[in-house]
């Protein structure tokens, strides 16, 4: 078994695609940002308005850390992750890294009404998430595996996309369901 962890952008669908590709593969799903909550035993974006983004990166550094030396299961983390390079790294050693690419303009329309995301409360989130998307893409790919384009594919599309690329990957052995 291994473990398969998805980065990307916030919205790009981690933690929904990651949920069904563990069910599909049936290996244990984990959500790290849900991790890490239950660790601070307080939402994420309280966390990081009450001691700062730099103090959460360490957090979320040491959840990724026991998260992704569990051996087998499907991660789904936070969109900023890759910041750290040692995140990169880890990740990368430990599995398998999908990259769900999704683009601004895609991810403003899912994104218009989240609350819950600190990076996205501001003036104009667009012009964030093109900040975010040119500054995290070269750190997605340098630690992806695999890059898949979310565009319009829905969520079985895209855990029969990330499937096929693991199975065809001979480092990859899988437990393909049947």
């Amino acid at each position: 078994m291994i473990m398969i962890s998805l980065i990307g952008l916030p919205g790009s669908g981690k933690s929904t695609v990651g949920r069904q590709l563990a069910r599909r593969l049936q290996l244990p799903f984990v959500d790290s940002d849900h991790a890490i909550e239950a660790r601070l035993g307080c939402p994420i974006r309280e966390f990081f308005e009450r001691e700062g983004e730099a103090r959460f990166r360490e957090m979320e550094s040491e959840v990724i850390d026991q998260l992704s030396a569990q051996g087998s299961g499907v991660l789904s983390t936070g969109g900023g992750a890759v910041l750290l390079a040692v995140n990169r790294e880890r990740l990368r050693a430990r599995g398998r890294v999908i990259y769900l690419k999704s683009h601004p303009e895609e991810l403003i329309r899912r994104l218009r009404h989240d609350t819950n995301r600190p990076l996205l409360q501001v003036a104009d989130p667009m012009a964030k998430l093109r900040e975010l998307f040119a500054a995290r893409d070269p750190l997605y790919r340098q630690t992806a595996h695999f890059v898949v384009e979310t565009g319009r594919p829905s969520v079985a599309t895209l855990v029969n996309m990330i499937v096929m690329q693991l199975e065809l990957n001979p480092g990859a052995p899988l437990n393909s369901g049947a």
